[in-house]
Order: C-alpha cells, then structure tokens, then sequence
C-alpha cells in the first residue's frame, strides 16, 4: 500500500489537490472513501441542490423557469451549506430546447406575461473568492447544472437515438457558429463512417446546443454562453492556480459531462477539469468515451446509487457505455433511511448525499462522519424513517410564493431580480 501511494504520488499528509480532482483517478481513495474526497463530494452535491431549491416550478408564476433568486444573494438564500461567503455566483445559464425534448424539459407558465416562454433558468457560475481561494491554495470554478423537476417522464419523452457528437470536437469548433441546426443537419445514417463517429444522445445535446432566436435568453445557446464565460475566467485568473469542477444530478449530470468535455477539447486548457456528478444517465457510444478518455487532464466521478435505474439508461444494447470513475454508494445500508419501493427515492439527490456523508464501502458499516443535517433527506421526499420526526418534502417558499401587496391583495412575487439576458 504504502509503495503504492508513493508511485500515486499521494502525500503522506493527505491527496493533494489535483489528486482529489482525480489526476490519479481516484485510486486508493474511494474504498474507504477518502474523507477530503467526501467532503468534496458532498459540496459539489450541495451546488447541485441550490438549482432545485432555487428554481420556480410554478405554472401559475409569470417567472415560471426562472430562479427564484439572483446571482448576489442564490447561494444565502438556499442556505448552501458549503460555504455561502466563500463562492461568488459569476453567472446564470439559460437553456431551451426542440419540439422533440420540449415538453420533458421546459416549464412553461399559463400567464400571458411569462417572463420568457422559450426558455428555462438551466444552472450557473461559481468562483471561489479571494479568502478562500488564497486558503485553499487555487482558484475553484465551479459549472452547476440543473436537473429535470419532473421526475421519470423525461426519460420516455427525450427518446435514446444517437446523435453524432462531431460539431463538439475540436476540429468542428466555431462558437460564432450557431449550434442549433447541428442537432438536425446530420442524418442518422446507417453508413460505415456514421458508425465509427463518437456519439451522444441526441437529447442531451439538444439541451446543450439549442438556441432560439425569439428568445432574448438564448439567442446563444447555453454552450455558447457557457464558452464564452470560461473563456473570460480563464484569462481573467490566467495567473492563479485554477480548477474546473462540473456538477449535476440526473439531466444535470449528462449536461456536465458534455460541457466538461468540450471545455476541454475546444479552450485548450491543461488545467484540472473534473465533473462530479450524481444518478448519471448515459451519455454516449464507445467512440465518444475513448475521445473524452484521450484528455489527460479531464476526469469524471459518477456518484451511483446501486439501486437506482437511471444510470442503466439509455440500455447497453444500443450502444451506450459508461464513462469515468463510479463511487458506489447503497441507501439501504443507512438506518436512517426506509425501506423504500419507490424509484424516486433511489434517485434522490439528498438520500445520496446523505449515504456520502457516512458511507465506508459496501463490506463495512455506515457511520456518520460529516455533520450534516438529517432533515435534508426529505426536502423533496419521504425517505427518512417516521421516527426522525421530519416532514415530508418540507422545501416550500413561504406561502407558496404569494406576498400581501399594497392594496391588501394576495399575489405571486417576481424572482429576487428580474431575469435579464447575460450575453448580448
């Protein structure tokens, strides 16, 4: 063990950096769980949890799709537990979508005044500031992607056909080119080169690439907009030790990898670029995995639920492999937890979180080691045992939103700020 740590290059007072981030990908510490690791983990979860809490699922709202508050306070208040003042959230991310993935993936408000009916608030931009990037030694940015509020449905909805992932090499890349027809321009050809191409799933690309030009929110799609602010990140921290950490749950996770990807195969960075992520569906074919494996320095952790049905989408038999390295996780080894039948719950962000924060390995037993609130199982649940004395799915806003206004009338509040297009 011990020669194997040194050939790692592991310190003997704990993984460096880099090595968290996976340089070595993860080995020796993951089995146990590395407790640096854990807490690195949970963290990126915790990000991934601010775009639910945050995000306006309302029909009834105008600002339906929109996040419920803006960049300056997002991260006070969801109560992040991760450390509110030592992150500054730098940008927002929109999304939209074609007719085929419409309806599984955007939130459309019955008002007539919606404050954009294409589009849907689909994550954001975090940089760790000046105090806790000179306590940690490195600048960390952090991508947060949102994922699906509708449970299972999507799945059905966006369908499993391949989809040639090639406008996303680097030989293809033009960011002034807009990305929208290149979801439909390619046909799904039968031909031998067709076949030796690396593929995606054509929804999680469509999510990715789309833009409308109705849409003041995504004239750039949510690539273009994500491009476009690494690109200034990276220069505007140039001199600094810097990180990229991708993240998201479910939808979120595949979007993660996808951008992870082409950050790295269009920017030109040997930075560290890392993705962790959570319930991770499929992403793309055996070609699409050896082209994200041949970057050095891009490393992909898939926090997995053993029970959980999602990460077995799409089905090995049309092709779809996994990529990057699994940190098994079982929510039936946590006592806390109930026996339950339901998927839902075998895909709760938070029950996995929960199982992080004391998991040892599958042969050894769950304990406890993070102080972390056991209530946050159930924000959007009924997970926890009767006996924790916590309420089911209790994350509302108050009143559901709705504010006394000056007349004495009861109406729906607007977001925080009101949504305005970051890239013009």
């Amino acid at each position: 063990m011990a020669a194997a740590v040194q050939e790692l290059g592991l310190s003997d007072g704990g993984p460096t950096w880099p090595e968290l981030l996976g340089s070595h990908n993860w080995a020796h510490l993951l089995d146990p769980i590395n407790n640096e690791l854990r807490h690195l983990v949970i963290r990126c979860g915790d990000f991934c949890q601010v775009t639910y809490d945050t995000f306006i699922n309302d029909t009834n709202s105008a600002y339906c799709g929109c996040s419920r508050y803006g960049k300056h306070h997002l991260l006070q208040k969801t109560a992040f537990p991760g450390g509110s003042d030592k992150y500054d959230v730098v940008g927002f991310l929109y999304a939209t979508a074609r007719v085929s993935v419409h309806e599984a993936f955007l939130l459309k408000s019955m008002s007539r005044e919606k404050w954009d009916r294409e589009s849907n608030w689909i994550g954001f931009i975090a940089v760790s500031n000046d105090a806790a990037s000179a306590a940690m030694g490195r600048r960390e940015i952090y991508v947060v992607w949102r994922g699906t509020t509708r449970n299972y449905e999507w799945v059905n909805v966006l369908g499993a056909k391949h989809h040639s992932a090639k406008h996303l090499l680097r030989e293809h890349y033009d960011h002034h080119q807009s990305d929208q027809d290149h979801t439909e321009d390619d046909s799904d050809d039968e031909s031998d080169h067709h076949h030796r191409e690396p593929k995606v799933m054509r929804g999680w690309l469509t999510i990715y690439t789309s833009d409308d030009p109705k849409s003041p929110f995504t004239k750039l799609s949510a690539r273009v907009q994500l491009l476009t602010k690494i690109k200034h990140l990276l220069e505007q921290y140039k001199d600094e030790n810097l990180s990229i950490t991708f993240t998201g749950h479910s939808l979120g996770a595949t979007l993660s990898i996808l951008s992870a990807f082409d950050i790295v195969e269009n920017l030109g960075t040997d930075i560290p670029v890392s993705a962790i992520v959570f319930g991770c569906p499929k992403v793309g074919n055996k070609l699409f995995k050896e082209r994200f494996e041949a970057h050095s320095n891009l490393k992909v952790l898939h926090v997995k639920n053993v029970i959980d049905l999602i990460p077995h989408y799409p089905p090995r038999l049309m092709k779809y492999v996994h990529i990057g390295i699994e940190l098994e996780i079982d929510t039936r080894k946590s006592h806390y937890l109930k026996d339950s039948k339901n998927p839902s719950d075998w895909h709760n962000l938070q029950a996995m979180l929960h199982v992080v924060s004391g998991w040892h390995g599958i042969k050894r037993e769950f304990h406890i080691m993070v102080k972390r609130s056991i209530a946050l199982v159930n924000k959007s649940c009924d997970f926890l045992k009767e006996e924790c004395l916590v309420p089911p799915a209790w994350w509302v806003e108050k009143n559901k939103g709705m504010v006394m206004n000056e007349e004495g009338e009861w109406e729906l509040t607007s977001p925080e700020e009101h949504p305005t297009p970051e890239f013009d």
